[in-house]
């Protein structure tokens, strides 16, 4: 979770614990306390293991505080909703079963809390939770109803449900603006990453299309991993197209140099991905998929730069980044050498499994193999037109 959501996230769990504690305790002070106090109301008392499970279930509910300050001290904040709210059905179901199983009164139980938490629920903007909630509440009044065999249980659990899709076309108009702002954010960003790799391409013509074919080779090898989250690969795909962004920052004279590097030179080619990555640590979302930038050209043997990692120490997005920059390089046409037709680059890259590459990706590598060749001969087929594709074409 990016800094700007995690605190977003702290925002509304500190607004519903609030909400919820003084609910609770306010309402059941009201109702176990001053109303049995009033003269019209002639309720038999409940008996003593009532009063003890009911101080077990506020300790329960007491100690769900410090749990909430260790996650928000561990930056994990999005666990507290769930566990409040499992909490409190569990002991609420745990008394109302008891007092009421056998019992000749009618069933009168409940708490305030329930409407402010369905209520409420739509402002973590999150499905998943309001589901729990709504379903949660609803089955354990049916769960009560079953036991105490009193059909007055259809009124909470009528009430809920009305509370609920009130809830419900509340969290829908929340999900639509944000999936209408997060697509206008995508479109600023996609177009301000294009427009610095365009910039890029211009100081070296050699990688004109480079950041696109591995941006796209990258997403179609990670997606076949299963192993990035659907939500990340947005932004690891604009990470992947600014992945060299750093070579703005070499010199023309040795990224167009004709020939094989210095020493010096090549030093200082090794640079670029420590000021790429400078670059883009500020950038909201993108900053998350940082390690692309700065460990593509890290290798599995520990002999890659900038920091020579080794196996599972770079982190995956960048060995996946790592397999379609070294494939896209090999099968594009350089300063010093022309492209390499797709087969063999295919071979060299299987030859590096275990040395220079993940070996489990480069068995991936294997199954996506045909969507690359797909992806290049569409890139050469929308640009050859207008620039000429420095593309081996297979």
């Amino acid at each position: 979770m990016n800094r700007s959501l995690l605190q977003e996230e702290k925002r509304a769990t500190v607004l519903f614990m609030w909400l919820f504690y003084i609910v609770f305790f306010l309402y059941d002070i009201f109702y176990y306390i001053f109303l049995p106090l009033l003269p019209w109301i002639a309720e038999a008392l409940p008996d003593t293991v009532w009063y003890y499970l009911s101080f077990i279930k506020y300790i329960i509910i007491i100690s769900l505080i410090p749990i909430t300050i260790y996650l928000f001290k561990k930056e994990n904040p999005g666990k507290v909703k769930y566990i409040v709210v499992i909490a409190y059905l569990v002991t609420n179901l745990v008394t109302d079963i008891y007092y009421y199983f056998g019992n000749a009164n009618s069933y009168s139980s409940g708490n305030l809390v329930e409407l402010v938490i369905i209520l409420f629920s739509p402002i973590f903007i999150n499905k998943r939770f309001f589901y729990l909630v709504t379903w949660g509440i609803i089955l354990k009044y049916l769960l009560v109803g079953i036991f105490i065999q009193d059909p007055i249980i259809l009124f909470p659990v009528t009430i809920n449900i009305m509370l609920a899709i009130i809830a419900y076309i509340l969290l829908h108009r929340f999900l639509s603006y944000v999936k209408v702002l997060k697509n206008s954010y995508d479109e600023q960003l996609a177009g301000i990453v294009k427009g610095v790799i365009a910039t890029l391409e211009l100081k070296d013509p050699y990688t004109r299309g480079h950041s696109e074919r591995v941006a796209e080779y990258a997403l179609s090898l990670a997606i076949a991993t299963g192993k990035v989250k659907e939500s990340e690969l947005n932004h690891f795909y604009y990470a992947c197209l600014l992945h060299d962004i750093g070579k703005v920052n070499i010199p023309d004279s040795i990224l167009a140099k004709y020939g094989k590097l210095t020493d010096e030179e090549y030093e200082i080619i090794k640079t670029h991905p420590v000021v790429g990555a400078k670059a883009i640590e500020d950038v909201e979302g993108i900053a998350d998929n940082i390690a692309v930038v700065y460990y593509h050209h890290e290798r599995w043997d520990g002999k890659g730069y900038p920091d020579g990692l080794t196996g599972e120490e770079t982190p995956l997005v960048a060995r996946i980044t790592a397999i379609a920059d070294a494939f896209d390089a090999m099968t594009s046409t350089r300063s010093y050498r022309p492209a390499l037709p797709f087969d063999e680059a295919y071979k060299r890259i299987l030859c590096g499994k275990g040395s220079q590459f993940d070996p489990e990706l480069v068995e991936v590598f294997k199954k996506v193999y045909p969507d690359w060749i797909t992806i290049s001969k569409q890139y050469c087929k929308d640009h050859t037109s207008k620039e000429g594709c420095k593309h081996e074409n297979p």
